[in-house]
């Protein structure tokens, strides 16, 4: 059986395209690689935010779907997404960062024995920043070239997705017999598991948690997390290696960018699969990569449709020469 070799992307919903893409690009320095529509609701944005180059486990994705009230966290939901940065310095830049700029942080901590820094942005989604100052395993990206952030200290690639179950034991064994993760460290009623190659970029951390009202999904929540394989021929090993276990499956879905396959793996939790090709610099050069509305080949014929449909963000930054500061 071929193992997952990480984490792929972390999809999650945004009250606003508009303040998403600027939080992303201003304040995190991301890449906005691909501006699209939801495949499944073509009036509802997809945005894809990743590494210089839209490398796969590098991405965060939102949707924004109209009227969408907001989210409530609690148990029973893929809670914080963690991005990494290259070392131990770096999150001390993003600190005073954070202050100057005035998004709310906890501080830098220690998990696991790294250093990480938690923070929210304007819809109280959840994230954290960890260091690679000691990791090994899975590669990271590249960082955004002409982004606004010091090459040295910018973000690179996603790091352990936090996921909050009040089914705790039920949860482990689906990693463990079905995903073939191992735990490897635990600290109270957090448990450590990794796949693959193992580091930063092929984690979950899963939090124990009875006590907490199951969480609702919304605005400001994760949707769903998806991991890599390598192809179409892994994926449907993994298609059928689900469905052996007795788990519902979307079966194989064509996103044109990578191609997916879902289950629901536990209550609240929606886990993707995904190929790491063919990415996101197929249809579009790489100087401007993310600013024109990108459409998959079948929805093209919709494009004056749905153009109509989806109000115009400016994403154009290929003009702009950042300072980086």
């Amino acid at each position: 059986m071929n193992h997952l070799k990480g984490v792929h992307h972390v999809t999650a919903i945004t009250s606003s395209a508009e303040e998403n893409y600027k939080f992303f690009t201003y304040v995190l320095g991301m890449r906005l690689v691909k501006k699209t529509v939801n495949q499944d609701d073509i009036q509802t944005y997809h945005l894809f935010f990743a590494d210089d180059v839209g490398s796969a486990g590098t991405d965060m994705t939102f949707f924004d779907f109209p009227g969408i009230p907001k989210g409530v966290h609690g148990t029973n939901e893929i809670h914080r997404t963690a991005f990494r940065v290259p070392s131990d310095e770096a999150l001390t830049y993003w600190e005073k960062r954070f202050d100057r700029l005035q998004v709310k942080h906890d501080g830098i901590q220690e998990q696991f024995g790294v250093k990480v820094l938690s923070f929210v942005d304007f819809d109280d989604q959840q994230y954290q920043l960890i260091s690679d100052a000691h990791n090994k395993g899975v590669a990271s990206g590249t960082p955004w070239q002409k982004g606004p952030i010091p090459l040295e200290y910018a973000i690179t690639g996603l790091g352990p997705v936090h996921i909050r179950i009040a089914q705790f034991d039920y949860m482990k064994e689906v990693l463990e017999k079905v995903l073939l993760f191992k735990e490897i460290a635990q600290d109270g009623d957090f448990h450590l598991f990794e796949v693959g190659e193992g580091g930063n970029g092929a984690q979950v951390i899963i939090e124990k948690n009875t006590t907490l009202p199951v969480g609702q999904q919304g605005y400001g929540t994760v949707h769903h997390v998806a991991f890599r394989v390598d192809d179409r021929a892994v994926l449907d090993e993994w298609t059928e290696r689900l469905e052996q276990f007795g788990f519902q499956t979307s079966g194989h879905v064509d996103r044109f960018f990578f191609e997916s396959l879902y289950a629901r793996v536990a209550p609240g939790i929606l886990f993707e699969f995904a190929t790491d090709g063919p990415g996101f610099m197929g249809d579009e050069p790489y100087e401007t990569l993310g600013e024109k509305l990108s459409l998959p080949p079948f929805l093209e014929p919709k494009r004056e449709q749905i153009e109509k449909l989806v109000r115009p963000i400016d994403t154009v930054r290929s003009t702009i020469d950042f300072v980086k500061e």
